[in-house]
């Protein structure tokens, strides 16, 4: 399968290696706004975001993933590209533990030694980081981001745009609003409303966000 790379920053190097394990994939293209053209060099093409359609036009069979660890911006180029779901690919780790009951959307990349166990929904554009652990049960939105060894436990819902920092726990049957952000080292203990910050143990909303854009 051939893929294409949206982004080229310091998430962008973990996709690559994770794509590299797979011997049926092949990057065949890093397009970054740094970029003014698309180019090929050495066989990859090389061009900013907007040149998704002209690489199309080249290769209707690529694929993409959106390699950009923020939630705001992966949502952003998303919007920009206009490309349907079945354009992107969904990359799912070796050392991944995955139930198979549980379902993971368009886009979505499960990293290193998570475990996504059983009747757990994940939606489009999704990261579950490094050795985090999903729990049964839990529904995660889109555009979500679950950093290292994060813990859902279970029936934890988690809406669209949240950031979960990392070794962040949210106990059973919380829900974190959308847009929000729990911090590093945080337990979530009650729900946590839409476009917040919370912090601490047990967490408490440090303030309120002012989302624009999303």
């Amino acid at each position: 399968m051939k893929i294409a790379i949206l982004g080229q920053g310091g998430h962008s190097k973990v996709i690559q290696d994770l794509i590299s394990l797979n011997c049926n994939f092949q990057i065949i293209a890093y397009l970054d706004d740094k970029y003014k053209e698309l180019s090929m060099k050495e066989d990859t093409f090389y061009g900013p975001i907007s040149s998704v359609e002209s690489l199309i036009n080249i290769d209707k069979d690529v694929k993409f993933i959106i390699a950009i660890g923020n939630n705001k911006i992966r949502r952003l180029i998303a919007n920009k590209v206009k490309l349907p779901n079945e354009s992107y690919i969904t990359l799912i780790h070796s050392t991944a533990s995955v139930s198979p009951s549980a379902k993971i959307g368009y886009g979505s990349v499960i990293m290193a030694h998570t475990v996504i166990n059983s009747d757990t929904q994940i939606g489009d554009h999704t990261i579950i980081n490094t050795g985090s652990v999903i729990e049964h049960d839990n529904q995660l939105g889109s555009f979500v981001h679950i950093s290292p060894n994060a813990t859902l436990t279970g029936t934890v819902k988690i809406e669209d745009g949240v950031h979960v920092g990392a070794g962040a726990t949210i106990i059973p049957s919380v829900t974190i609003g959308e847009w929000s952000v729990i911090g590093a080292g945080a337990t979530v203990i009650d729900r946590i409303p839409s476009n917040s910050t919370a912090v601490g143990v047990p967490a408490r909303v440090k303030n309120k966000q002012m989302i624009e854009g999303v």
